[in-house]
């Protein structure tokens, strides 16, 4: 039996950094996704390793079970069905086991990755031998939740083969888990966010879980049903940033500025709120979705123009903005900024050709385009014979 499973990454439609200061802001998936399959070698192939492979990169890692076993000799206490946290000691023991994987100088980042699939992995089927492939749509560090899409993916993956919950091996195609079993996918994916990101807000592994889209404010998420269909296009600088840094410096303006900071972060809140009605509101036919996306790009302008008083825009991304509203299109950076990927909304009735001429613009400049459908589906999974 082999199991694979998808989850969708994210962008922040409104309120980021803001939200760090109390503001609403609005987190969609996107339709592009991580994907995780997953197999239990069958007794004939007298396997006794470990295996992760990252298709993408072309790299491959393994651990002789019997090391693992010696590594942790007492995981009885951990159950899949109750999410658990990686404790110190055993994030030591993981660090030494990606360590003796010699990953390449280039790609240090990913032992990050790697710890979270081996406790993932570890928590929910203790020592068995395993093959688990990773593949993804996602451009890795640019702000569309590759890593929260990785851990649900794997979560899924993972508790798909466990007992812990009732799935229909027969079903053919996709097929969505219950709400009870996404909150338990969730809960793990949480977990290998914590791994990777130390203090994740959290909102990236739900959006990927639940997809559509996810309101939120002060700690507080609310899952927001969207009524329209929004096409964006998803520029990546590949700029790289530091999100510390960058919301260091949002904090130090809102220090010396306090009361015009105040009005800024006020404003992205209204914002948010804002998008957060037209987007739930119900469309009757074209027209209304035009005037609903005309609203919807000016609000996108406001809000980037509320990030660059924040301090984190930067000459990429200002790039970007030049060359979409040569073509009278809204465009907004997503996440941190300071580089990262810029949303530019792609209005229903635009013609495919003005779509293609920007793509090239933005191409010869160096960044990376892709077109993304918003608020779509959570996580997924599909079941395949043995292979």
């Amino acid at each position: 039996m082999e199991v694979r499973a998808r989850a969708p990454g994210k962008i922040i439609l409104a309120g980021e950094h803001a939200v760090v200061h109390g503001s609403t802001a609005m987190a969609a998936a996107i339709d592009l996704y991580t994907y995780v399959s997953l197999r239990f070698p069958t007794p004939s192939e007298n396997e006794d390793t470990l295996k992760l492979h990252l298709k993408d990169m072309d790299l491959e890692f393994s651990w002789p079970v019997g090391k693992i076993k010696d590594a942790f000799p007492d995981l009885g206490g951990i159950s899949a069905s109750s999410p658990a946290s990686c404790s110190l000691e055993i994030t030591k023991v993981i660090a030494s086991l990606v360590e003796e994987q010699q990953i390449p100088e280039t790609q240090t980042g990913l032992a990050s990755g790697i710890s979270a699939f081996l406790w993932l992995y570890i928590a929910i089927h203790g020592c068995k031998p395993a093959v688990a492939v990773v593949t993804s749509e996602l451009p890795l560090g640019s702000g569309l939740g590759s890593s929260a899409a990785l851990c649900v993916a794997l979560s899924a993956a993972l508790l798909a083969l466990s007992d812990s919950v009732n799935l229909d091996f027969s079903h053919q195609g996709w097929q969505m888990y219950g709400d009870s079993e996404l909150d338990l996918v969730n809960k793990w994916a949480f977990e290998g966010e914590k791994i990777i990101h130390g203090k994740p807000s959290g909102i990236d592994n739900t959006v990927s879980t639940y997809g559509n889209m996810i309101k939120f404010r002060s700690g507080e998420l609310t899952r927001v049903k969207t009524n329209m269909p929004l096409k964006m296009l998803i520029t990546n600088t590949k700029v790289g940033r530091n999100t510390k840094a960058l919301v260091a410096g949002v904090s130090e303006r809102t220090m010396r500025h306090q009361n015009a900071m105040a009005a800024v972060f006020n404003a992205v809140d209204s914002i948010s709120s804002e998008m957060a009605s037209i987007i739930q509101s119900p469309v009757s036919d074209d027209l209304a979705i035009t005037e609903k996306e005309e609203k919807l790009a000016e609000l996108m302008e406001m809000n980037q123009g509320l990030l660059q008083s924040m301090g984190v825009s930067h000459s990429s991304i200002e790039t970007v903005l030049r060359t979409t509203s040569k073509y009278k299109l809204a465009s907004k950076l997503t996440g941190a900024g300071g580089g990262g990927c810029v949303l530019t909304l792609l209005p229903t009735l635009l013609s495919g050709t003005v779509v293609d001429k920007v793509i090239a613009d933005l191409e010869s400049c160096g960044f990376q385009c892709f077109i993304a459908g918003i608020g779509g589906r959570g996580m997924e999974i599909s079941f395949s014979g043995s292979s």
